[in-house]
């Protein structure tokens, strides 16, 4: 899937995940696309709670080799 901007947020622990992700999701437009990767197991929860908080729609959840690759689509 395409993606408008990438987040590297892998190595980081709570909340900064997800505080980054707020961040980027600000500097789109409505309808763009974000990447982010994160090697945070809790960023999971994080990810499907913000999305559902915020209105942003969490497009796809991936797991590979202990990194966590996530899509969210500005609302």
């Amino acid at each position: 899937m395409n993606y408008d901007k990438e987040l590297d947020a892998r190595g980081l622990n709570c909340p900064l995940p997800i505080l980054r992700t707020k961040k980027s999701l600000g500097e789109l437009q409505s309808g763009q696309v974000l990447k982010v990767s994160s090697t945070d197991p809790g960023s999971v929860k994080d990810m499907q709670a913000f999305a559902r908080q915020t209105g942003n729609e969490l497009l796809s959840t991936a797991e590979s080799g202990g990194e966590f690759i996530f899509l969210l689509r500005k609302h």
